[in-house]
């Protein structure tokens, strides 16, 4: 049966410790490895993507592989084809299927009837794939993650609902603040790990102590653009700000998925400035994806 990566729940936390450690280095020795030589790698993008699509497409050819890359209308989905069929039509030219989109019930079907791994690149529910890549960024800052905390200030959406998943298997004790209207997807009922996960409306409190302060855009792609100055004013006391780092530790790092909107969920100050480590988290997204890739397909 193939494995898939859906959530980051299908990891254990030894098995995600692993997987970061070989994230490292391969970041340390990037052409080191050529597991995929002589596979091909379906990467879907049912949205534009900037991050999501380059670390991918090359992190196949890194690893030896071809990438096969469907835009959106390309596949006959588009036209009424069903998951099921694509699924296994693919599966019989491909060896795995990367797939960004909207529904988070397009991936569980895709892997219901794959015979391949299905990544999920993104969903709306879920993005663990950058959840790795900001474990990475982490244990680059401070080595060991156990008993640290990480908080999470803003919109309750798919890079949260993937923190409260994959932050307590790392050891890190997960925080998201959010108004309770906005609150994530997965909860901290579902958390397994050493550390923990929780929520709270209060992001002085979510920020205090944390080693790391992560926000996100306030209004995203498929949200009710006639709602979003609604949403606009629920957020605005979850503003990544320079008066919120102080309320964390000293040498605590800004986290930031991108792409971002200075000025509004995070200042031009904290992007751009001495405690970010948002450009990091982007270019590892890269090791921690090709780290993934091996372990799924070897």
């Amino acid at each position: 049966m193939p494995r898939h990566f859906l959530t980051g729940g299908e990891l254990t936390s030894a098995e995600l410790e692993s997987l970061l450690d070989r994230a490292a280095e391969l970041k340390a020795a990037r052409l080191s490895s050529r597991v995929l030589e002589g596979k091909s790698v379906a990467l879907v993008f049912e949205h534009p993507s900037t991050r999501t699509r380059v670390s991918f497409e090359v992190g196949v050819t890194e690893l030896g592989g071809h990438a096969v890359v469907l835009r959106a209308g390309e596949l006959q989905v588009a036209r009424g084809e069903s998951v099921r069929d694509t699924a296994v039509v693919l599966s019989r030219f491909v060896h795995a299927i990367c797939v960004r989109t909207g529904p988070h019930a397009m991936v569980e079907e895709l892997a219901a009837y794959a015979d391949v791994p299905v990544v999920n690149m993104l969903t709306a529910d879920h993005h663990p794939c950058q959840a790795l890549a900001d474990l990475l960024t982490l244990r680059e800052r401070f080595g060991d993650l156990a008993g640290l905390k990480l908080a999470y200030v803003g919109d309750g959406n798919n890079v949260a609902s993937s923190l409260l998943v994959l932050g307590p298997k790392a050891g890190l004790d997960v925080v998201v603040a959010t108004p309770a209207e906005l609150a994530p997807f997965a909860t901290p009922t579902g958390a397994e790990g050493p550390g923990r996960a929780t929520l709270t409306t209060d992001p002085a409190a979510a920020a205090s102590g944390a080693v790391a302060l992560y926000t996100d855009v306030w209004v995203s792609m498929g949200d009710d653009m006639a709602a979003s100055e609604a949403r606009r004013a629920l957020l605005a006391p979850y503003r990544l700000d320079e008066a919120l780092m102080e309320q964390a530790r000293d040498d605590a790092v800004a986290l930031h998925c991108l792409p971002a909107h200075p000025g509004e969920e995070i200042s031009e100050g904290v992007l751009y400035g001495p405690s970010s480590a948002v450009f990091d988290q982007a270019e590892n997204r890269l090791h921690a994806q090709k780290a993934l890739l091996e372990l799924l397909l070897t």
